[in-house]
């Protein structure tokens, strides 16, 4: 409690039962839908603004299309896509991307570590599929094995992914 910590080896059923809330919380509901619409237009504004550069760096690292658009797992489960920008050649695969993985370009690099690649993200706040913080959405199939794995994975899908991670 101290560190607003919850360690795996202490869930179980019962501990959901006692410390998640089910009840609709309608105003915090909208505030935070608010909230991460108006993040969506201020990130968007910065999206619209540095397109065009960031397009250009894109098509002249690699060959294929400016925004990467892949399947992810959201709030109750649902599908939902999500758009950044491409930072790997080859098109989109089907498994994690691992360190130093060949497939990233050197704009990608540079992409991924400023975050630029994720200003894209902006559309999944305005149509409301993803908020401002939340776990982050994996693809089903990955899904799916972590749910074998970690118990109580699927839990993680009450609420919105986010555009940043809980931690």
């Amino acid at each position: 409690q101290l560190f607003r910590k919850v360690y795996i080896a202490n869930l179980n059923e019962a501990w959901f039962l006692e410390n998640i809330d089910y009840r609709s919380r309608r105003v915090y509901a909208i505030v935070k839908r608010i909230v991460d619409f108006l993040t969506g237009i201020i990130t968007g504004c910065v999206f619209v603004v540095t397109y065009p550069i960031c397009a250009a760096l894109v098509k002249f690292s690699s060959p294929g299309p400016v925004l990467f658009v892949q399947q992810r797992v959201g709030e109750a489960g649902k599908i939902f896509k999500v758009y950044k920008y491409s930072t790997m050649s080859g098109g989109p695969t089907n498994t994690w991307t691992a360190v130093n993985d060949p497939r990233i370009t050197k704009i990608g690099k540079f992409f991924r570590k400023s975050r630029l690649d994720e200003l894209p993200q902006c559309i999944n706040l305005l149509i409301g599929n993803m908020s401002l913080v939340g776990p982050r959405p994996e693809q089903p199939h990955i899904v799916e094995q972590l749910k074998e794995q970690i118990p109580f994975y699927a839990e993680r899908h009450l609420v919105k992914p986010g555009l940043t991670g809980w931690a």
